[in-house]
């Protein structure tokens, strides 16, 4: 089973005057009898255009934003405090904001990444780069996404997986999902429900073949179809979960685990995520991420053992942009 010893909550703007993300982060961790480590990381440059302006060295400028930060960063650790819990605050200089997380987690040891999900339009995951989805990409540890700033309900947490494989995840990793999500059921007094979505990954089947028996192909479909059902409740058996908190969904999963969601009025969906990347990115797509805009709850998202540490060890510190020549005009 996996500890939640220490969580880092990244806090994404200690300058609001209300943190109901950051509030609601703290009793997540009061559930789990872990301690937090508050973490907020400047990554806006510094033009030394400006320097000379302020009349204080970037050395000046660099320590009085690390100071005025961590000030308020503080006032969430004595609130946590207050909650019972053991806290700390960390401010640094580094950028961009996802690796700086993932920096501070593994160097902080922690076993779980909160953050709060960032509000927008809905975009295309592997045309707009956002810091979520980076953050999901980069992090070696579990990260929870808070979508929303209500509290748990205690009514269910969903677990989704893919027992056969076939969009290429990683032998093992529907076991690690099912193992988070079942603490986290367990912790917040709620009951682990899991889902597959029954989606095939061929294109003959996804998309249709123009030159293949219609009759044929269906009666293949069916097969695999009862196939992929027989796995799906295999797997579940293994894992002890009643077969009245089973659920399967004919369809794509990017529309089928946020319908499961809403169903349930789940209070989380545990998932898992490979870090594709390149024309298989483009081609397979990534679930968790197509899956986020959907979400009515928060997600947790689980990486396969041993995932490889992606970002550098050591914090990049200040971003400097040097004085840019002036370019006379014609």
């Amino acid at each position: 089973m996996p500890n939640f010893r220490k969580i880092l909550i990244a806090v994404k703007n200690p300058d609001a005057r209300r943190q109901p993300g950051v509030d609601k982060a703290l009793h997540i961790a009061k559930t789990l009898g872990a301690t937090v480590e508050l973490f907020h990381a400047i990554s806006a440059p510094v033009f030394l255009e400006l320097q000379p302006l302020t009349g204080r060295s970037v050395a000046e400028l660099r320590r009085e934003a690390i100071d005025l930060r961590l000030k308020r960063l503080k006032k969430l650790v004595v609130h946590a405090h207050r909650l019972g819990l053991t806290a700390s605050a960390t401010v640094e200089w580094d950028f961009p904001p996802h690796e700086a997380i993932v920096r501070r987690a593994i160097h902080s040891r922690a076993d779980l990444i909160i953050a709060e999900c960032h509000e927008g339009a809905r975009f295309v995951p592997w045309l707009v780069r956002l810091t979520d989805w980076e953050l999901l990409r980069a992090s070696p540890m579990p990260v929870l996404l808070l979508k929303t700033t209500k509290p748990w309900r205690k009514r269910a947490v969903l677990a989704a997986v893919d027992p056969a494989h076939a969009h290429a995840k990683p032998a093992g990793l529907d076991a690690r999902i099912i193992a988070h999500a079942g603490k986290l059921a367990a912790k917040a007094g709620g009951l682990l429900h899991v889902m597959h979505a029954s989606y095939p990954s061929l294109p003959n089947y996804a998309l249709g073949d123009p030159g293949g028996d219609a009759a044929a192909l269906a009666a293949s479909y069916e097969q695999w179809t009862a196939r992929r059902c027989e796995d799906f409740v295999s797997f579940a058996r293994g894992e002890g979960i009643p077969r009245t908190r089973l659920h399967i969904v004919e369809g794509n999963p990017v529309t089928g685990i946020p319908a499961i969601a809403r169903q349930l009025g789940a209070d989380l969906v545990v998932m898992g995520a490979v870090s594709r990347s390149g024309l298989k990115r483009v081609f397979i797509g990534n679930t968790a991420e197509r899956v986020l805009n959907d979400l009515p709850c928060d997600v947790l998202v689980v990486k396969p053992a041993h995932f490889p540490k992606r970002v550098a060890v050591k914090p990049r510190g200040m971003r400097v942009i040097p004085p840019q020549p002036i370019i006379p005009m014609p």
